[in-house]
């Protein structure tokens, strides 16, 4: 089912909303990798990685891969197995994708009492011309699953959004940027849209009520100023946000900007969120250029917490502080420093959907 433009109705006004992450599942969205320019020279281990991944996440729920082809599919089964993953709880569907970047062109749920999907106008975070493939996702999602797809709007116009661009805590708060969706120069997704437009935008497609904006993301991030990077809800009102203590990096002085900001904001209900730092990785370069490694890409699967590492002493540390505010649900750790060589990691990869009524 579609909503059509001259039917337009917003989920927010039929009663839906965007779940947090940490509620249960019914499964997880992953795209098997293809693409070498995402990974140049490793392509062959981003697919052990990946095996690694879905055999994580597939213990406690089903992962949705979507494949090139039904080669690619028996190709990434034979991983897979060998990988010691279930392969009964991995189903493969045949769409065709750009790229591998599942978190920002996937389906992103909403959920009133049943679920429905919201079409964000994927175009390769304004920066890239190969997104067609990867837009509609969305649709194929909704025809598999039978449900609902909204086509997001905001000023009469076709809205584009990431899902890496945001987060929830389910309770009716989003965080999200303003280096990400109010440049207005540099990867311009909605141009003319302000910071009032994108309020009402978040709050008819996806259903919140409150909207926190922090500043800027990491050096070396491709999306221009992700979330996901950043900060991360992990209880409806606490948040891990990452911190640089070493003065002389580059880091510093914007990482340094969300903690000053982040003590003025407040959730949805008038009180002020917990705030939990989280460190960051020493540097990481590839080629010259320096690589947007974080802790805070972690993703939160109905078996585990699977957060990237980084060969540093830091990984410790940023496992320890997520695993006493995730439990009882374990946190374990993926090696992601080939992973990081395509501009993103775990939660870049994934896209949940939630439990609910679907086909």
């Amino acid at each position: 089912m579609t909503v059509s433009r001259e039917a337009w109705q917003s989920p927010a006004s039929l009663g839906y909303s965007m779940p947090a992450e940490w509620e249960p599942h019914e499964a997880t969205w992953i795209a098997w990798p293809h693409n070498p320019t995402d990974w140049p020279d490793k392509l062959e281990t981003i697919r052990w990685v990946y095996t690694e991944i879905v055999r994580k996440i597939s213990a406690g729920e089903v992962v949705r891969i979507l494949v090139n082809s039904r080669t690619d599919a028996k190709e990434a089964e034979q991983y897979l197995r060998r990988s010691g993953v279930d392969v009964k709880r991995v189903e493969f569907i045949t769409h065709a994708t750009n790229r591998g970047w599942t978190r920002d062109s996937g389906p992103v749920f909403v959920r009133n009492t049943g679920l429905a999907i919201v079409h964000f106008h994927f175009n390769a975070w304004a920066k890239y011309d190969d997104w067609q493939k990867d837009r509609r996702v969305p649709e194929t999602a909704a025809k598999r699953l039978g449900v609902p797809l909204f086509d997001a709007r905001a000023d009469g116009r076709a809205f584009v959004l990431e899902g890496g661009g945001i987060d929830v805590n389910g309770r009716g708060t989003l965080l999200t940027t303003e280096e990400c969706y109010l440049d207005p120069k540099v990867q311009v997704r909605n141009p003319g849209l302000d910071r009032a437009g994108y309020e009402t935008a978040f709050r008819e497609n996806l259903g919140v009520t409150n909207v926190l904006w922090l500043a800027a993301g990491p050096a070396g991030d491709d999306t221009h100023g992700h979330i996901d990077d950043i900060c991360r809800f992990v209880k409806p009102k606490t948040v891990v946000l990452i911190r640089e203590d070493n003065a002389r990096d580059a880091n510093y002085r914007p990482l340094a900007e969300n903690w000053e900001r982040i003590g003025d904001l407040r959730l949805e209900d008038g009180s002020k969120p917990e705030v939990v730092a989280l460190p960051m990785p020493g540097p990481l370069y590839f080629d010259g250029d320096r690589l947007p490694a974080s802790y805070a890409n972690f993703y939160i699967s109905n078996a585990a917490v699977i957060v990237p590492t980084f060969n540093d002493p830091n990984d410790r540390v940023a496992l320890g502080i997520l695993g006493e505010l995730f439990t009882p649900r374990p946190v374990v750790g993926i090696h992601a420093v080939d992973l990081v060589l395509g501009f993103g990691t775990l939660h870049c990869l994934t896209q949940q959907q939630p439990a609910g009524r679907s086909r």
